[in-house]
C-alpha cells in the first residue's frame, strides 16, 4: 500500500491536471479547474503534453466491469496516467457481482453497452452468450496481442479472431502441495506417474500420517481432482475436445475421463484420503498441513499464505507442489478463462477504447498492476517480470508443458460444478460406477445445451 501511495504521489507531482475518473455508482460531474494563484481568470486549454490536434482530446470512454474486476491501482494511478497522456477520461461503471450477468446481456440485446464491457472468457461463450463476432470489435491486430499467453488467447478468439483482452492472473493452479521434510524423512521422490504417486501415498500410510488432506464436506474441492487434469485427456485421446463440444462425443465415451475417476476412487479405497474425508473442510486444511497430520494437500498458491497464517513458525520453504498425476499425468493444469475487456461495436469510441487497452498492455503498466495487486503473480501478456513465491516458480519450471482445465475446454461442464462432486461422492461410496456418472453429466450437458439454444445439439 506504501508502494502504491508513492506511484499516486510521483503521476500527480508531474502533472498540473486535475483528473477526474468517473464512477456509475456515483456518477459526478467534471470539477472546475484549480484556481490560478487567485490572480486573473483560469484560461482552459488542452494539457500541455496533449498535441492540440489530437481527435482525442476530451473524448470520455466508458468501461462497465463486475464487482472485483477493475483494481484499484488501475482506477487511482493507471488511469489517470491515461488521462494525462491522450486527453481521454475513462468512466468505469463498476456493478454488484450478483447484478452484472443480466445487466450485461440486457445492455448488449438492447445496443446500449458502455465502449469497453468486460465479461469472463471462454471460447464457447464468448459465442454463445456474448455474441462477439456481433457484438464486440476483432483485436487481432493490436500490438499487444502478439505477447498474449496462447491459452488465454485461444479463450476469446473465434475463427482465429481476437476479440478480448484478457487481464488477470490465471496462474493460480492447483497443484499437490506436499511437505518437503516429511518426504525427506522417509527418502521419497515426486511422483511423475500414478503407480509412483501410490506407492509414495502407501509410504507416508505405513508411516503413520495420512497421505492427504481431502475435504468433501464443501462440496467443490474434491471435484478438482477429475477437471482440472483435463489436458492428460486431450494428450492420451487428441480431438476428444473439439469432439465434446460438436456433440460428436460424449464424456461417458471417453476411457481416460473414466480412469481418472476410478484412480481416485482408488486412493480413497486404500485409506489415502483418511478416515474423515466426508466430514473434512477446506477451512481447516492448512492447519492439519501444518501440524504435519497430512503429507499432501490439492491446493493452489493462496495456500502457502494460509499455511503461514495457520502457523507461524512453519517453514514456507517446506512446501512443493506437483502436478495431480492421475492417469500418468505430467501437464500442468491452467484456467486461461478470466475476466477480459471488450470493446462494443456500437461503439462511438473505438480508437479511444484501443488507445486504452494498447496503454494498458505496455509493459511498465503491466508492472505497476503486479506489483501493487496482492492476487497478481503475472499476467497473460508477456512484457512485465513476474513475482512468483519460491514453490509456484519451482512448479513452472518444472512443468513446462500445460494445457486448459476440461471445466473451461469444454461446454457446459463448469456449471454443473456441484453435480460433479455429488456423482464423484455415489462412486467413491459404491453407489454407481465411473462410466454411469459420466452418462449423467452428458444428460445434463445436453438438457444445458439445449436451454441454451446450443445448435450442435
Amino acid at each position: 500500500m506504501k508502494k502504491l501511495k508513492r506511484v499516486i504521489a510521483i503521476l500527480f507531482a508531474m502533472s498540473m491536471l486535475f483528473v477526474t475518473v468517473a464512477c456509475s455508482q456515483t456518477p459526478e460531474a467534471p470539477a472546475e479547474p484549480p484556481a490560478n494563484d487567485g490572480v486573473g481568470d483560469v484560461v482552459e486549454e488542452p494539457p500541455a503534453d496533449v498535441p492540440e490536434a489530437s481527435p482525442f482530446a476530451g473524448t470520455t470512454i466508458t468501461l462497465m466491469a463486475s464487482q472485483d474486476w477493475v483494481q484499484d491501482v488501475e482506477i487511482e494511478v493507471l488511469a489517470p496516467k491515461f488521462t494525462e497522456e491522450t486527453g481521454i477520461t475513462v468512466d468505469f461503471q463498476i456493478i454488484p457481482s450478483e447484478q452484472y450477468p443480466n445487466l450485461l446481456m440486457t445492455r448488449l440485446n438492447t445496443g446500449e453497452v458502455t465502449d469497453i464491457f468486460m465479461s469472463q472468457g471462454g471460447r464457447a461463450d464468448i459465442v454463445t452468450l456474448l455474441d462477439v463476432e456481433r457484438h464486440a470489435v476483432d483485436l487481432s491486430g493490436e500490438e499487444w496481442a502478439s505477447r498474449l499467453d496462447p491459452l488465454a488467447a485461444y479463450e476469446v478468439s473465434v475463427d482465429g479472431r481476437l476479440f478480448g483482452q484478457p487481464l488477470f492472473d490465471i496462474s493460480s493452479v492447483w497443484a499437490i502441495a506436499y511437505n518437503k521434510a516429511i518426504f525427506a524423512e522417509l527418502e521419497l521422490e515426486v511422483p511423475t506417474t500414478f503407480d509412483e504417486f501410490m506407492e509414495v501415498s502407501q509410504t507416508i500410510l505405513d508411516a503413520g500420517i495420512t497421505p492427504i488432506y481431502q475435504p468433501v464436506a464443501d462440496g467443490w474441492h474434491h471435484v478438482l481432482w477429475f477437471p482440472e487434469i483435463g489436458p492428460v485427456i486431450e494428450q492420451r485421446e487428441p480431438g476428444t475436445i473439439a469432439r465434446l463440444n460438436a456433440n460428436e462425443q460424449t464424456l461417458a465415451e471417453s476411457e481416460t475421463a473414466a480412469l481418472i475417476i476410478d484412480q481416485i476412487s482408488e486412493m480413497v479405497d486404500r485409506g489415502f484420503w483418511g478416515e474423515f474425508y466426508m466430514s473434512n473442510e477446506f477451512v481447516d486444511a492448512a492447519r492439519f498441513f501444518a501440524d504435519g497430520s497430512y503429507a499432501m494437500f490439492l491446493g493452489n498458491p493462496g495456500f502457502l499464505g494460509d499455511v503461514a497464517d495457520a502457523d507461524p513458525d512453519f517453514n514456507i520453504d517446506d512446501i512443493g507442489f506437483f502436478v495431480i498425476p492421475l492417469a500418468d499425468n505430467q501437464i500442468l493444469n491452467i484456467n486461461p478463462v478470466c475476466p477480459t475487456r471488450f470493446i462494443s461495436s456500437n461503439s462511438d469510441n473505438i480508437e479511444a477504447a484501443k488507445l486504452y487497452l494498447e496503454f494498458l498492455a505496455r509493459p511498465e503498466n503491466l508492472q505497476i498492476l503486479i506489483d501493487n495487486v496482492a492476487r497478481f503473480s503475472t499476467l497473460p501478456i508477456s512484457g512485465a517480470t513476474a513475482r512468483f513465491p519460491s514453490a509456484i516458480q519451482a512448479l513452472y519450471d518444472r512443468f513446462t508443458v500445460h494445457g486448459t482445465v476440461l471445466q473451461s475446454a469444454v461446454t457446459y461442464v463448469n456449471p454443473q460444478w456441484m453435480e460433479i462432486g455429488s456423482e464423484l461422492v455415489n462412486v467413491i461410496q459404491g453407489q454407481n460406477d465411473a462410466v454411469t456418472m459420466l452418462e449423467n453429466l452428458d444428460r445434463n450437458r445436453a438438457s444445458q445445451a439445449d436451454a441454451a439454444g446450443d445448435p450442435n445439439w
